[in-house]
């Protein structure tokens, strides 16, 4: 919702309420005695109704407080759910007290009501009790990449009773792009599945690494330095205020055998979850023609040599 709707909803609930208010005192006024068999029901709806519009004003005025002060994503898209539920709550006692005259009455029908609605609606309030946890607990917030039970995707809406991601790979697709696809997860998956967050504690990265065939005779330090150069650089490129002290994201190479008798030099470099391909791509694009420059130091497998 746009700040200029959200400032009309506050004046318009603003009016209301005290529009309501002052009905309801008036209804007080000796003048309205001669209509004493619809003077108190008259007070009880604009009580109700001066209650109804303060819960609404409240709820526009927090949710506007939230959004202009939080500027964390996922603590401002949780937070706005929480006054949401918070007020719808509130609305719906106010319903039901007005409906009903007796608190003994309204106390015995809301207990009916959930004891029937407990029965029927197992799964919602396990959901339900899942998007409590993820608020509390916050195993992923809004904007996070996750994955659950091999799906993976970035966390786009969390409500209620699912979470909304937007799918990468997929199907589809052989690297981390988004596919396109939205995946609805209910959110009791929290309560009985391990939740995979790509947003860990060396936030914003994770580590990947990519890997290129070299034959044995190779000169070793040279591909390792090629490598090393080619990461190096394009992480000074994208981030320089990291590569000023770097050495919590030193890139490293590493070798391994290969069962198609090559060697790999593979090399392991910090990544921003949502951009592996493009880094693992760039990385590439920089080191193999710096790599096939020199043929005499650096062999590759072609032709019947594979």
């Amino acid at each position: 919702m746009s700040k200029e709707k959200k400032k009309r909803g506050i004046v318009f609930y603003t009016v209301t309420t005290l529009v309501f208010i002052i009905i309801y005192y008036l209804l007080h006024h000796h003048y309205f005695s001669k209509w004493e068999n619809i003077t108190p029901f008259l007070q009880k709806i604009s009580q109700s109704l001066f209650m109804l519009s303060a819960v609404l004003l409240a709820r526009n005025i927090t949710q506007r407080l939230i959004i202009n002060n939080v500027h964390n994503l996922g603590d401002r898209h949780n937070l706005l759910w929480v006054v949401r539920l918070i007020a719808s709550a509130l609305l719906v006692i106010i319903i039901v007290f007005t409906i009903f005259r007796e608190p003994g009455d309204t106390l015995y029908s809301v207990g009916i009501i959930s004891l029937v609605l407990g029965f029927a609606l197992q799964a919602p309030i396990m959901s339900f009790i899942g998007w409590l946890y993820i608020i509390f607990r916050h195993p992923y917030q809004a904007g996070d990449r996750i994955e659950v039970k091999g799906h993976r995707g970035d966390v786009v809406e969390i409500s209620y009773l699912d979470t909304s991601i937007m799918e990468c790979s997929g199907d589809y697709l052989g690297n981390d792009r988004r596919s396109g696809r939205i995946i609805k997860i209910p959110n009791s998956l929290v309560l009985s599945h391990e939740i995979i967050n790509y947003s860990g504690d060396q936030h914003p990265f994770i580590w990947n690494e990519t890997a290129i065939q070299v034959a044995y005779t190779s000169d070793l330090q040279f591909v390792e330095e090629c490598l090393l150069e080619a990461a190096e650089k394009d992480f000074k490129l994208l981030y320089p205020e990291l590569a000023i002290n770097n050495k919590k994201w030193q890139s490293t190479v590493y070798y391994r055998n290969n069962s198609y008798a090559w060697l790999e030099a593979v090399i392991s470099y910090p990544v921003e979850p949502k951009d592996t391909t493009g880094r693992r791509n760039r990385i590439l694009r920089s080191a193999l023609p710096m790599l096939n420059a020199q043929p005499e130091k650096v062999q590759f497998p072609a032709g019947t040599k594979r």
